[in-house]
């Protein structure tokens, strides 16, 4: 997805020099999921994440982490029951205090904290938890290093090798690119093997490669578990908050975008324009040529906007026929050059053969003194009504500045 939010096409592979054949075979290959080469690309490294899938990604790994959490928080603690049948004293009891340390851990990071859910946030939560186990493993191996295990007690020091291993599994309920579970799961192989030394074995490729080669295969299922959640959750977010037929946000996420630019702005002080476009007789083509050429109009529209804005900018179907441009750290001469060359370029041609044209009103933050950007959006919404009752096909800006494009008013 680019920087305005485009939906990618449903098909694998957009590269046209690629033989036929190949074509196919990918397209067949992964058809039941529906992804594209680009969206691929972000399931294996999240360097494209628009901040949208980003926070959304980041909710879902701090929900599951807290309530994985819990559990463990009372489940460590509850295992001390079984370390006081199989190791004697004071072992157990320093188990029992190893334990009881993990499950405040856990219970901290099972707490529902009032916190803002950032990606930052959630990646520190995930690799504290996933630090705990394996760390339980070597001190745990430190506790018994003198005890001559045998029986039951020899079969639980057993469970304790295999937590590396959980650490791995646990990372298929996670939404993760294929670059974070390498990531997440290097200290658990790092962790493994140190255990191994600390146990007194020689590392051999006959005796300990199985292992490797389990953990590794474990890693491999968690990280297409976790892309495959990835991909779902970017597919919901992007259907929620992309029109499907213009490819523009919707009016519920441009609300979000427009808040969280307003703010930026606000805190540095810097401009911020809105333009607010209604497509011109628009009814007029629905009711002549049909609701697919009005559609057609409107996708018209759209292309030509997001071909004239900059890729910081954000273009919003507001609803209808009505559009909103957000045009970051621009102020009113800048938006008076954008609009020009919006115009200039065109909107695109009506069924008829004729231009199409919009009434457009334009509000900045500072010009305008906004305090919020429901006000700002009011005030472009004003002005763009303003612009259609004096004849439409033009622009109406801050400091009653009016452009005027067409030859003749349009009635």
């Amino acid at each position: 997805m680019n920087q305005l939010g485009q939906i990618q096409p449903d098909i694998i592979s957009d590269d046209q020099d690629q033989p036929k054949g190949w074509r196919s075979f990918a397209s067949h290959l992964f058809a039941p999921i529906k992804i594209t080469w680009g969206q691929f690309f972000d399931l294996l490294v999240p360097l494209r994440h628009s901040p949208h899938i980003r926070r959304h990604a980041a909710s879902v790994i701090i929900s599951r982490i807290q309530l994985v959490a819990a559990i463990f928080a009372v489940m460590v603690p509850l295992w001390s029951i079984i370390d006081w049948f199989v190791f004697p004293w004071p072992e157990w009891a320093m188990m029992t205090t190893l334990r009881l340390g993990s499950g405040i851990i856990f219970f901290l990071l099972s707490w529902p904290w009032q916190m803002t859910k950032t990606r930052l946030q959630a990646d520190a939560m995930l690799m504290a938890m996933l630090l705990v186990p394996p760390v339980f493993y070597i001190l745990s191996i430190e506790i018994t290093a003198a005890l001559h295990v045998t029986g039951t007690a020899l079969l639980v020091t057993k469970l304790y090798a295999l937590m590396p291993n959980i650490v791995l599994a646990g990372l298929a309920i996670f939404p993760l690119t294929a670059f974070e579970v390498l990531v997440f799961s290097a200290p658990a192989f790092f962790f493994a093997v140190l255990g191994l030394v600390m146990g007194g074995e020689t590392l051999s490729l006959d005796q300990h490669g199985p292992m490797i080669w389990l953990m590794v295969l474990v890693m491999g299922v968690a990280m297409f578990s976790g892309m495959s959640q990835l991909h779902y959750i970017t597919a919901l977010v992007n259907r929620a908050m992309i029109d499907p037929l213009t490819g523009a946000y919707t009016r519920r996420s441009g609300g979000e975008a427009l808040d969280l630019q307003f703010r930026l702005a606000a805190m540095r002080n810097t401009a911020l324009s809105v333009a607010f476009f209604d497509l011109d007789k628009f009814k007029s083509i629905n009711d002549t040529f049909g609701h697919e050429e009005g559609d057609k109009a409107l996708r018209n529209l759209a292309d030509k906007l997001r071909e004239g804005l900059r890729r910081g900018d954000v273009l919003v179907r507001w609803g209808g026929e009505e559009f909103v441009a957000i045009l970051t750290d621009t102020n009113t001469e800048g938006a008076k050059i954008t609009i020009e060359r919006l115009r200039a370029a065109g909107f695109g041609v009506r069924p008829d053969g004729a231009p199409l044209t919009a009434s457009i009103g334009v509000a900045e933050r500072g010009d305008d003194n906004a305090h919020d950007w429901p006000q700002l959006i009011e005030l472009a919404d004003q002005r763009m009504y303003e612009a259609k009752r004096s004849g439409r096909d033009r622009a109406i800006l801050p400091g009653d500045i009016s452009l005027v494009f067409g030859d003749k008013p349009i009635f």
